[in-house]
């Protein structure tokens, strides 16, 4: 992991991960406790990624080492009664 909950003026990104391809991976974490709603990744809109790409190039501004590939994804947690689900959703964008 390379920063989490990392803030800046377009945004917040929840996790900054370094893949074992050596891809830097920006990462949408979004919660629900259950699915009347949808489920959690259904809540990450065009416009939430638009500012997740705005606030990682400021990211990767500030952070000056090589980066050949950049990924967006996002994971999903479901809170249900026997405890949490998981869905990752690689390269959202």
């Amino acid at each position: 992991m390379l920063d989490r909950n990392w803030r800046c003026r377009n945004g917040e990104i929840d996790l900054i991960c370094r893949a074992p391809s050596g891809a830097t991976v920006f990462v949408e974490v979004k919660t629900r406790r259950g699915d009347a709603f949808g489920e959690p990744v259904e809540a990450v809109t065009p416009i939430k990624l638009h500012r997740m790409r705005l606030a990682a190039v400021e990211w990767l501004s500030q952070h000056p080492h090589p980066v050949a590939v950049v990924q967006f994804d996002v994971i999903g947690v479901l809170w249900g009664p026997d405890g949490p689900t998981f869905d990752h959703v690689e390269r959202v964008v």
